[in-house]
């Protein structure tokens, strides 16, 4: 699940923090990248979970009306659709995140609130309406009702980042990543696969781990040589007075490009330059895209970079 757009990300902040905060041990910092990471991977897994919640409260409701002194017609014989949907129905049952649930005792039962919240405003989506009165029963139609749901109410969701931020730190700037893994994942269901569907795995290989343990080590190990080339290729301007999280992308987009020589220049460049574009200044992504090109055309030129 993690990728590298993720996983470039993080290392970037943990540079950040590495010598914001005046540590020096390499291996601590290390080890705070992979658990950071793995925090991800948790933020995915919950969010999951969140699609199972929402239809168990929803069944709640249910069971409360059918409940009162004097039910009506339609509290007592309600539509069952949607808590009766089969792609829930195999999530809830699935055993990597049940698991997941067990070790990490991590629920949503004390969002109530947010979650009634969440489930109201499904139901009186038009969404939701016409699933509702669809005469589709089949597993797909219950699939694509979730993947839209998600897509509508869950995706781009301020207060869910809020509660999120408030419940790690870890997940401020995760949930745009993670939210594009959770609807991959509800496309890949398949209602053979019953109990025993995979989800994603937390690294697509070891491959994407050693990427993101190489790139870490040579951002930091070789950060005087990749300063002193910005140094020399920022015109008019002191290294001490660009932006430190400048510094700090750059220095980052240096390592990837001198160290993994089977990633094109261009990829490179783009996520950095789009990483600055978000979390620096309004003027950071011109500033390091003019940078990085004239880094490149001069390294290309010393023949210390081959690749295009």
């Amino acid at each position: 699940m993690i990728n590298r757009v993720l996983i470039r990300l993080k290392i970037i902040q943990i540079v950040y923090a590495y010598y914001q905060n005046g540590s020096k041990n390499l291996d601590s910092a290390e080890k705070e990248l992979f658990y950071s990471l793995s925090k991800a991977y948790d933020l995915y897994n919950y969010l999951l979970m969140l699609m199972v919640a929402l239809t168990n409260y929803a069944q709640k409701r249910i069971d409360a009306a059918k409940s009162k002194l004097a039910p009506t017609a339609a509290e007592l014989y309600p539509n069952m659709r949607f808590v009766e949907n089969k792609f829930i129905a195999q999530l809830e049952v699935n055993k990597q995140l049940a698991d997941f649930a067990a070790n990490q005792k991590r629920t949503w039962d004390n969002e109530d609130d947010f979650v009634k919240r969440l489930f109201e405003k499904i139901v009186e989506s038009d969404i939701y309406k016409e699933y509702m009165a669809s005469e589709d029963k089949s597993y797909e139609c219950d699939r694509e009702l979730w993947r839209k749901l998600y897509k509508t109410f869950i995706f781009n969701n301020e207060e869910l980042d809020s509660l999120l931020e408030d419940q790690s730190l870890y997940w401020n700037d995760d949930k745009e990543i993670v939210d594009t893994f959770v609807l991959k994942t509800i496309k890949r269901f398949d209602e053979k696969n019953g109990a025993n569907q995979m989800l994603l795995p937390e690294f697509k290989d070891e491959e994407d781990r050693e990427f993101a343990r190489r790139l870490f080590r040579r951002s930091i190990l070789n950060s005087d040589y990749y300063r002193h080339l910005i140094s020399e290729n920022i015109r008019n301007w002191d290294l001490e007075r660009v932006a430190f999280m400048d510094v700090i992308i750059m220095q980052c987009a240096l390592a990837e490009l001198l160290s993994f020589p089977n990633i094109p220049v261009s990829v490179s460049l783009n996520e950095y330059v789009d990483i600055a574009k978000l979390y620096s200044t309004a003027k950071s992504g011109g500033f390091v895209n003019g940078t990085l090109d004239g880094i490149v055309n001069q390294l290309k030129k010393e023949g210390k970079l081959t690749k295009n």
